[in-house]
């Protein structure tokens, strides 16, 4: 644990994501019928619409690992000062994050697509302090 305070920016992003994606992914698990239900009103539009479970479930277990190799990130770095796991996750999170604003830009939600972009610039921060 002495890498804690040496490292205290780069913990504290991967917690932010382990947060953000883990839980994401979680709930639209738990609640697979309003999650597809809700994807559905919003994609209906789009070309994706008849494709909707198919990316809805990729998105899903991009959260989930996203999540998971953030708390291996957050262990290995206490731990040993390795940031590569951590390093791993911000690029991944980063690859999520891009895929749903491509999703949001589809959409035509612009607003949606704006809140994505202050994810995204903490996710770049944490490549390049991981790097």
């Amino acid at each position: 644990m002495q890498h804690l305070e040496s490292f205290s920016a780069e913990i504290l992003i991967l917690f932010f994501l382990t947060i953000t994606f883990l839980f994401s992914g979680l709930e639209k698990i738990l609640n697979w019928k309003e999650s597809l239900q809700f994807y559905s009103d919003h994609f209906k539009n789009t070309i994706i619409k008849n494709r909707l479970s198919v990316f809805l479930i990729i998105v899903i277990i991009g959260e989930i690992v996203c999540g998971f190799l953030s708390i291996l990130g957050i262990f290995k770095i206490a731990y040993s000062g390795d940031k590569l796991y951590g390093y791993y996750a911000t690029i991944f999170a980063a690859l999520i994050l891009l895929a749903m604003l491509f999703g949001q830009r589809i959409a035509k939600d612009y607003t949606g697509a704006m809140n994505i972009t202050v994810y995204f610039i903490l996710t770049i921060f944490g490549v390049y302090l991981l790097q």
